[in-house]
Protein backbone atom coordinates (compact mmCIF):
# COMPACT_ATOMS: atom_id res chain seq x y z
CA UNK A 1 0.00 0.00 0.00
CA UNK A 2 1.44 3.33 -1.08
CA UNK A 3 1.97 6.02 1.56
CA UNK A 4 1.24 9.39 -0.09
CA UNK A 5 2.90 11.26 2.79
CA UNK A 6 6.18 9.62 1.81
CA UNK A 7 5.67 10.46 -1.88
CA UNK A 8 4.62 6.95 -2.84
CA UNK A 9 2.20 6.15 -5.65
CA UNK A 10 0.49 2.83 -6.44
CA UNK A 11 0.47 1.29 -9.91
CA UNK A 12 -1.56 -1.74 -10.95
CA UNK A 13 0.05 -3.69 -13.81
CA UNK A 14 -1.52 -6.98 -14.74
CA UNK A 15 -2.22 -8.90 -11.55
CA UNK A 16 0.45 -7.04 -9.57
CA UNK A 17 0.21 -3.86 -7.53
CA UNK A 18 3.44 -1.90 -7.27
CA UNK A 19 4.63 0.97 -5.10
CA UNK A 20 6.54 3.75 -6.87
CA UNK A 21 8.77 6.19 -4.99
CA UNK A 22 11.48 8.60 -6.07
CA UNK A 23 13.98 8.33 -3.23
CA UNK A 24 17.17 10.38 -3.16
CA UNK A 25 18.99 7.43 -4.72
CA UNK A 26 16.32 7.14 -7.41
CA UNK A 27 16.63 10.84 -8.19
CA UNK A 28 20.41 10.49 -8.47
CA UNK A 29 19.87 7.61 -10.91
CA UNK A 30 17.55 9.80 -12.97
CA UNK A 31 20.04 12.69 -13.01
CA UNK A 32 22.59 10.28 -14.44
CA UNK A 33 20.14 8.69 -16.89
CA UNK A 34 19.00 12.05 -18.27
CA UNK A 35 22.45 13.64 -18.18
CA UNK A 36 21.50 16.58 -15.99
CA UNK A 37 23.55 18.24 -13.28
CA UNK A 38 21.01 18.78 -10.51
CA UNK A 39 17.43 18.41 -9.27
CA UNK A 40 16.34 21.72 -10.77
CA UNK A 41 17.45 20.58 -14.22
CA UNK A 42 15.66 17.28 -13.66
CA UNK A 43 12.45 19.06 -12.63
CA UNK A 44 12.71 21.34 -15.67
CA UNK A 45 13.19 18.28 -17.90
CA UNK A 46 9.96 16.76 -16.57
CA UNK A 47 7.96 19.99 -16.48
CA UNK A 48 7.31 19.91 -20.21
CA UNK A 49 5.00 16.91 -19.80
CA UNK A 50 6.58 15.43 -22.93
CA UNK A 51 8.18 12.10 -22.15
CA UNK A 52 9.27 9.36 -24.52
CA UNK A 53 8.63 5.70 -23.87
CA UNK A 54 12.34 5.46 -22.94
CA UNK A 55 11.79 8.25 -20.39
CA UNK A 56 8.79 6.45 -18.92
CA UNK A 57 10.78 3.23 -18.71
CA UNK A 58 13.70 4.93 -16.94
CA UNK A 59 11.43 6.72 -14.45
CA UNK A 60 9.36 3.60 -13.83
CA UNK A 61 12.42 1.44 -13.23
CA UNK A 62 14.04 3.74 -10.68
CA UNK A 63 10.67 4.48 -9.03
CA UNK A 64 9.98 0.76 -8.61
CA UNK A 65 13.41 0.26 -7.05
CA UNK A 66 12.77 3.32 -4.85
CA UNK A 67 9.48 1.72 -3.84
CA UNK A 68 11.30 -1.38 -2.61
CA UNK A 69 10.97 -3.68 -5.63
CA UNK A 70 14.07 -5.62 -6.65
CA UNK A 71 13.75 -5.24 -10.43
CA UNK A 72 16.14 -4.65 -13.28
CA UNK A 73 15.50 -2.36 -16.23
CA UNK A 74 14.89 -5.49 -18.33
CA UNK A 75 12.30 -6.74 -15.79
CA UNK A 76 10.49 -3.41 -15.98
CA UNK A 77 10.56 -3.39 -19.79
CA UNK A 78 8.84 -6.80 -19.75
CA UNK A 79 5.97 -5.78 -17.42
CA UNK A 80 2.56 -6.32 -19.02
CA UNK A 81 0.59 -3.32 -20.28
CA UNK A 82 -2.81 -5.01 -20.54
CA UNK A 83 -4.54 -1.69 -19.83
CA UNK A 84 -2.29 0.30 -22.18
CA UNK A 85 0.23 2.99 -21.35
CA UNK A 86 -2.25 5.41 -19.72
CA UNK A 87 -2.12 3.92 -16.17
CA UNK A 88 1.70 4.03 -16.26
CA UNK A 89 1.78 7.62 -17.56
CA UNK A 90 -0.81 8.73 -14.98
CA UNK A 91 1.08 7.07 -12.10
CA UNK A 92 4.35 8.67 -13.22
CA UNK A 93 2.65 12.08 -13.49
CA UNK A 94 1.30 11.64 -9.94
CA UNK A 95 4.75 10.56 -8.77
CA UNK A 96 6.43 13.60 -10.33
CA UNK A 97 3.90 15.91 -8.68
CA UNK A 98 4.41 14.14 -5.33
CA UNK A 99 8.19 14.51 -5.68
CA UNK A 100 8.62 17.96 -7.23
CA UNK A 101 5.31 19.64 -6.37
CA UNK A 102 2.49 20.72 -8.62
CA UNK A 103 4.39 23.71 -10.01
CA UNK A 104 7.18 21.68 -11.61
CA UNK A 105 5.68 18.77 -13.57
CA UNK A 106 2.50 19.07 -15.55
CA UNK A 107 -0.50 17.70 -13.62
CA UNK A 108 -1.64 16.05 -16.86
CA UNK A 109 -0.22 12.59 -17.56
CA UNK A 110 2.84 12.82 -19.80
CA UNK A 111 2.20 11.81 -23.38
CA UNK A 112 4.58 9.02 -24.42
CA UNK A 113 6.70 9.78 -27.47
CA UNK A 114 8.05 7.25 -29.93
CA UNK A 115 5.49 4.47 -29.48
Amino acid sequence: MANKRRGEVSLQLGSGCYTLCLTLGALAELEDAFGVQDLLALAERFSTGRLSSRDLLAILAVALRGGGHDVSDADVAALPLHDGIEPVAAAIADLLVATFGAAAPSPNPPQPQGL
